[in-house]
């Protein structure tokens, strides 16, 4: 049922199961269409997406802790050779440096030892990684949230139609009573007409309910990434839909708890790492090289290649930031800044996150009032119909004061259903703002 898994499905956590995009859903639950939507909905896949891109960032800035090998391969033919001075007992020569064609291919491997930017990239990768999760996380609570007001909008709108039919029942019989009246003579036509407008307008709301019923079909399958043209229904049995509104309305705020302020969190550590990145920017980096040589030359192109003279250099490299500037000491105080604008994110975090479970807790507590109230009212608005039914029928009460009852009635159940939806909605909210909807995956 409906209501029944709402604790389940919500105030625990909510399980992901794997559902294929294939599976069609027929007489789903909740929970079914809640897992075929944190698989399948476009928004969450895209999520799935960054998490990998994010993973593939990762691997690529860590990459540079692996040797780094490069090949290079070079070719010259020397229009003009040079030609230096060589001067030997008073007498001068001159000697031609080099070949016509020389050529030369190189391998050189690279090993950094001690590099700031590298350092940052390994101490950083645990909190992007958290990061990434944590926005998947945020989306997927988003996409429980909203696939479930949607499915207590359709369960609350079936109802409605319900309601309606049995209307429409009864302003049938009403309006065959009316004309048999008329016709025999003991009331005038007032009756019959008005129980021909009630009759017509009840249709039109039947009608009415029934073209946005599609709509709001259509809205959850968007919502859940279901295919348009595939069959979808749903398991809208409402005999406990009571069940599950009730809410400790006395916990407590707990802001890590919200998934939000998880996310500023991780960014503020992340911007901290920036700022100490910016620090080590002072300290040398450290490399080491070899590199392998095969060089050619010749004057003839022909036989360039004929004969090789390889070389091989080892080394290492140490390289030291003496003066740039002031750009590392301006990067460093905007890190710093960058740092302290997040601080008053957090604060402000804290301030909207209070604000926003005071305004659903007393929605909440509002419409419970509201739905005990319309509870109540639909129960007294049975009583006076029933009673005022069968005034009319022994004739001491006018048809006016039976239409007045049953408009009643009709309202009565219709705010109730109104009401209970509201309140199902305001629960989800304050559990939203509690941060107690989560989902483990």
């Amino acid at each position: 049922m409906l209501l029944i898994g709402l604790p389940l499905a919500l105030t625990q956590a909510v399980s992901g199961q794997t559902v294929s995009n294939d599976k069609t859903l027929n007489n789903a639950t909740l929970q079914e269409v809640i897992d075929y939507a944190l698989n399948n909905r476009p928004g969450v896949k895209q999520s799935l997406i960054d998490e990998e891109i994010g993973e593939r960032d990762i691997k690529s800035a860590l990459s540079g802790w692996f040797p780094q090998v490069n090949g290079n391969a070079a070719y010259n033919h020397n229009l003009k050779q040079q030609v230096n001075a060589l001067t030997t007992n008073g007498e001068t020569s001159f000697i031609t440096f080099g070949t016509k064609h020389t050529s030369a291919v190189t391998l050189q491997a690279d090993q950094q030892f001690l590099n700031a930017g590298l350092i940052q990239a390994s101490k950083a990768a645990k909190f992007y990684r958290q990061q990434y999760k944590q926005s998947t996380e945020n989306t997927k609570i988003t996409t429980v949230v909203d696939v479930s007001k949607a499915y207590y909008d359709i369960l609350t709108s079936r109802e409605q139609l319900n309601i309606i039919s049995e209307n429409i029942a009864r302003l049938e019989k009403q309006l065959k009573d009316a004309s048999a009246q008329y016709e025999a003579g003991l009331v005038d036509k007032t009756d019959f007409q008005r129980a021909q407008i009630s009759l017509s307008n009840a249709r039109a709301d039947k009608k009415r309910t029934d073209e946005l019923l599609k709509y709001k079909y259509a809205y959850i399958k968007e919502l859940i990434g279901y295919g348009v043209e595939r069959d979808f229904s749903l398991n809208l049995s409402s005999s406990n839909m009571e069940q599950g509104i009730v809410l400790d309305t006395t916990q407590q705020q707990v802001y890590q708890n919200r998934i939000e302020y998880r996310l500023l969190e991780t960014q503020r550590k992340l911007q901290h790492l920036n700022t100490s990145f910016n620090k080590w920017s002072y300290l040398p980096s450290v490399s080491g090289f070899a590199n392998y040589g095969w060089n050619y030359q010749n004057n003839d192109f022909g036989n360039l290649y004929n004969q090789s003279f390889p070389s091989s250099v080892i080394g290492l490299k140490l390289s030291i930031p003496i003066f740039q500037g002031t750009k590392r000491t301006q990067e460093i105080r905007k890190s710093e800044l960058q740092e302290r604008r997040i601080d008053l994110d957090i604060v402000n975090a804290r301030n909207q996150i209070n604000t926003q479970y005071e305004q659903s807790m007393a929605t909440y507590k509002a419409n419970l009032n509201d739905w005990k109230t319309a509870r109540s009212n639909v129960e007294i608005s049975r009583q006076v119909y029933n009673t005022i039914k069968l005034q009319y029928d022994e004739g001491i009460k006018t048809y006016l004061d039976l239409m007045t009852s049953e408009t009643d009635l009709r309202t009565a159940q219709l705010n109730y259903l109104n009401s209970l939806y509201s309140l199902l909605s305001s629960k989800l909210d304050v559990q939203q703002a509690l941060g107690t909807i989560t989902v483990n995956q």
